[in-house]
């Protein structure tokens, strides 16, 4: 069996406080039912949360300090078959050594899909 899968997404706003992301609902990231697969909703609020835990420089490879997700909680709360998730990452604790970031991903309607907490340390 071969899967393949195409995750896109963007940022929308971002500042000190908080970041906005926008991932389209499209074939490359649906489950065989026909819904948005869990792990990309995962990977849209990780990647949303750690643009934030990173702040306003630009991720490139080699970059000191990258902030690794050492943890992820998440409650997958519900789904749909198109439209638009957005995600809305905010800090919880914002750290030297310890950021933790709650994100919020909601879909049409302003329904809830996810809510996720990740915690992420400086790379060395």
């Amino acid at each position: 069996m071969q899967v393949n899968g195409n995750i896109s997404f963007r940022i929308v706003s971002q500042s000190a406080t908080e970041v906005m992301g926008e991932m389209p609902v499209q074939a490359g990231i649906l489950n065989p039912f026909g819904v948005v697969h869990a792990g990309a909703s995962l990977w849209f609020a990780d990647v949303c949360a750690t643009v934030l835990a990173f702040g306003g420089t630009e991720m490139q490879p080699g970059t000191s300090g990258f902030p690794l997700a050492i943890n992820l909680n998440a409650a997958l709360l519900g789904n749909q078959k198109d439209g638009v998730f957005t995600a809305r990452s905010v800090f919880v604790k914002k750290g030297r050594s310890l950021s933790v970031v709650r994100t919020t991903v909601t879909g049409a309607d302003n329904r809830l899909i996810a809510e996720v907490t990740t915690s992420h340390v400086p790379a060395r």
